[in-house]
């Protein structure tokens, strides 16, 4: 390994709910009168949470958000996290090749019990142990400031430059920058356009992988 730990952005690079919430998101908008597509709502909203993703959302279709939205957002979050999601293609694979003594976390916006629960559908909980962190409940600004993986860096004993982050969304991928750490811009999800290497190259990512095996011999 080139380095000394390794930090995953959860949702698009693990997990398949990127595509999945946006494709929800999307059909919400379409009934409310704003016909978006998943792509759409990828290009709009991919990334963003809290205050962010409202204010995107609020701007996306001129008014207040209506009164029904968040129940709407809870209901299909409740489903999900019973049902589960798919891993991002070799996800799994890769998380238990990493060698046993190599320090990682997972730096999410999403919340610790979100990523907790779908890393036990996973099958995979035990890869992480307790070092899961949430931009919504361990700093006080989440991405795209670089403040989540620095906490989480700082939890794992491990300087920043020392790591190495995957993210895919151009919000992470430009917290992670900020951060100092070595980036690689991960494109293996299906919410990721033809063009979305090109888009987290401009952001300023070292490298780019469109599946689990680059990532293994970016590492290497």
């Amino acid at each position: 390994m080139r380095f000394d730990a390794i930090l995953f952005d959860f949702d698009g690079v693990l997990l398949e709910s990127e595509y999945a919430g946006n494709r929800h998101l999307a059909a919400y908008l379409t009934d409310l009168g704003h016909p978006t597509t998943p792509a759409d709502a990828m290009a709009n909203f991919m990334g963003l949470a809290g205050k962010d993703f409202l204010d995107r959302v609020e701007h996306y279709i001129g008014r207040d958000i209506p009164n029904d939205f968040h129940a709407a957002r809870a209901e299909e979050d409740a489903r999900v996290l019973r049902e589960g999601l798919e891993e991002v293609a070799g996800a799994r694979a890769f998380l238990r090749s990493l060698p046993a003594e190599l320090p990682r976390a997972v730096a999410s916006s999403s919340s610790t019990h979100w990523i907790r629960t779908h890393l036990e559908h996973l099958g995979v909980a035990d890869v992480f142990g307790d070092h899961l962190y949430s931009g919504r409940e361990h700093v006080t600004r989440g991405k795209p400031a670089p403040d989540l993986y620095l906490y989480a860096a700082a939890q794992l004993g491990v300087p920043i430059d020392r790591c190495v982050i995957l993210e895919d969304s151009p919000v992470g991928a430009t917290g992670a920058v900020a951060s100092g750490a070595h980036v690689i811009g991960i494109h293996a999800g299906a919410h990721c356009p033809p063009d979305h290497a090109e888009t987290l190259r401009a952001i300023g990512v070292h490298d780019v992988a469109g599946d689990f095996d680059e990532v293994a011999r970016l590492l290497a």
